[in-house]
């Protein structure tokens, strides 16, 4: 019927699941540009009269190219996947826990409704605004590890676990792998625009289709995450600096709030460096989405003909099971004496 919200007909888990995954393997190929936007996000330029460097890696990166090589001639090709096993790690928690609230909250709305329609956009932004804050509070220690590590200068480079020490014992305590956590829940505007705006340019180019083309799906993954990097930008490299190591010139004192880390960035550098590291941001952002989307639809199309293969086994050993206790029982009464008075 054109106009119709399909949904696949999976559980929460399902739909997590197959977000989780999609997430995994998108990340998994592009995590070069992940560890190049951060280092230029949280470099900050030297002025002549600055005694102390202002970022914790004296390399200054003048491009995403320049970044690449620099980071390959100082650390070899495996600097390029500093961090690779936590952020993976974060970003298969983070998307597991987003896909599954989000269809939980989205399954809600819908049935709160008398008559069920799509969500509207404003409608979207809240359920995703929700899942999102959600999924943030119990996987933001995660993203906090994987930034310190990618930010680690050659020579201190350390572990998960290591990392995840380092930051618990530093002047926050515990409470440090929880830095940013504010800014972060500003940020579920992020994947609350993407995956709203995914949904509306859904049904207003490709309105009653139920399985979309893998190239539809990426360009639609694409459209839409570029969407919300663009209108999130500052807040992602404010956050970038609050979760990374305080800069030598502030002599270890972390920053106290993204507010603060906007006005270091601002004086040093001026309000476009808010936008640094936006070319990068934005083409991870869109092979990401691009590709999480490509591969998500094309797993819950699987997902829903597994569990309807699953389903129809389940039903035809109950029709013989209970065929046979039919059966059975015909032939013990066939067999019962005759009882008269």
């Amino acid at each position: 019927m054109p106009g119709k919200d399909f949904q696949p007909s999976l559980p929460p888990w399902g739909n997590a699941l197959a977000g989780a995954t999609g997430a995994v393997l998108a990340n998994a190929i592009v995590y070069p540009l992940d560890i190049v936007k951060t280092r230029l996000q949280v470099q900050v330029k030297r002025k002549p009269t600055d005694s102390e460097p202002l970022t914790t890696n004296r390399a200054h990166y003048t491009s995403s190219i320049d970044a690449i090589r620099k980071i390959v001639e100082d650390e070899g090709i495996t600097g390029l996947y500093s961090g690779i096993n936590g952020s993976l790690i974060g970003v298969a928690s983070t998307n597991f826990a987003y896909f599954y609230w989000y269809s939980v909250v989205r399954s809600l709305y819908l049935s709160s409704q008398a008559i069920p329609k799509p969500p509207g956009t404003a409608a979207e932004l809240s359920l995703g605004a929700a899942a999102g804050a959600v999924a943030q509070v119990f996987t933001i220690p995660v993203s906090v590890i994987t930034t310190r590590q990618q930010t680690q200068p050659k020579g201190d480079k350390r572990g998960l676990l290591g990392t995840g020490r380092e930051v618990v014992h530093s002047e926050d305590g515990w409470s440090g792998l929880w830095r940013g956590l504010k800014a972060s829940l500003v940020l579920v505007a992020n994947p609350a625009i993407t995956y709203s705006a995914y949904q509306r340019l859904r049904q207003l180019l490709f309105s009653g289709k139920a399985n979309l083309r893998p190239w539809e799906s990426f360009f639609l993954g694409a459209a839409s995450k570029a969407l919300a990097t663009i209108v999130t930008q500052p807040l992602i490299v404010a956050k970038v600096g609050l979760q990374s190591r305080p800069p030598p010139a502030r002599q270890g004192k972390p920053f106290k709030n993204f507010l603060e880390v906007m006005s270091y960035i601002i004086e040093h550098e001026g309000p476009l460096a808010l936008f640094k590291g936006l070319a990068p941001q934005i083409t991870k952002g869109i092979l990401v989405q691009g590709l999480l989307m490509m591969t998500k639809e094309r797993l819950e199309f699987l997902f829903v003909v597994l569990f309807a293969h699953l389903r129809k086994l389940r039903d035809t050993k109950l029709q013989q099971a209970t065929q046979a206790a039919n059966a059975a029982t015909a032939r013990a009464r066939g067999v019962l004496p005759m009882v008269t008075k």
